[in-house]
């Protein structure tokens, strides 16, 4: 009696770790089907002119007396039939409304900006929200490639920035045909920045080496761990200012009236300032 008993405390003790293990195992797979199975994400499409009509209706609610509501919502019963009653004669008539009546905006980027190309045009005009302090030459050099695309198609496009665009921002904010920046909202920064740590001398003091093999002359210039030589650090400097030279020639691209070499000096403006400029 005794070793069924143990017997089957371990049995118990067993089909629960083996239950344990099945849950882990199953979770993960879960997981690991959700993640193959996950799109590259949506396109929210919004239309601005109902979600300011709701928001307006809300604060009416709010705000205005309960026969003015009244009124104002047989005004608005009103209009809509007007409006059904004339879709209907369109229709009827065979009278399609033609795209190039009604100017649509898109507020959006890479995958957004390709759906919306596939509809827009010239007569419609696209909105990007920009807010970046800049980063990586090479991001923000893709970033401007994707709003080039638009200007490419000569659709009109407006960057509308609240906070700050600068550096890398503005490279893609000066690619617009209309800024709109708030009063303090940051712009410019045209400039190339690199800093970094050299930690030779700390090491040298603890006898610690550190060994850096590179094949061709300018693979590696300076380096936080080893000796940088004066040529390491005059090379470095240069593609700094080749760097700065691409990118006054992009902004110089975009913003003709510019004097490039009086604003391209890594200097930021507020928005009420940039007008100066």
């Amino acid at each position: 009696m005794e070793f069924l008993i143990e017997y089957g405390a371990f049995l118990l003790k067993a089909i629960t770790i083996v239950v344990a293990i099945l849950i882990v195992v199953g979770g993960v797979i879960s997981l690991s089907s959700r993640q193959k199975g996950s799109s590259d994400g949506d396109l929210i499409v919004k239309k601005l002119n109902d979600e300011l009509d709701d928001q307006r209706d809300q604060l009416q609610e709010v705000l205005l007396d309960k026969e003015v509501l009244k009124q104002l919502e047989k005004a608005k019963k009103k209009e809509e039939k007007e409006k059904d009653k004339a879709a209907k004669k369109a229709a009827k008539d065979k009278k399609e409304e033609k795209e190039e009546q009604r100017k649509r905006v898109f507020v959006l980027m890479r995958q957004d900006i390709t759906a919306v190309l596939t509809m827009a045009t010239k007569d419609d005009e696209i909105v990007i929200t920009l807010e970046s302090g800049g980063g990586m030459v090479h991001s923000y050099g893709l970033a401007s490639s994707q709003l080039e695309r638009i200007r490419a198609k000569g659709i009109p496009l407006t960057v509308c920035v609240d906070k700050v665009a600068a550096s890398g921002g503005y490279m893609m904010a000066c690619l617009a045909d209309k800024v709109v920046a708030a009063p303090f909202a940051i712009i410019g920064s045209i400039g190339v920045v690199a800093q970094l740590p050299n930690f030779n001398r700390l090491l040298k003091k603890h006898d610690v080496d550190f060994e850096l093999f590179t094949a061709g002359e300018y693979k590696r210039t300076v380096t936080m761990f080893c000796h940088n030589s004066a040529k390491a650090k005059d090379k470095f400097q240069s593609d700094l200012e080749d760097t700065h030279e691409l990118f006054k020639q992009h902004v110089g691209h975009y913003r003709k009236n510019l004097n490039i070499e009086a604003v391209a000096t890594g200097d930021i403006w507020y928005g009420q300032q940039a007008l100066a400029n």
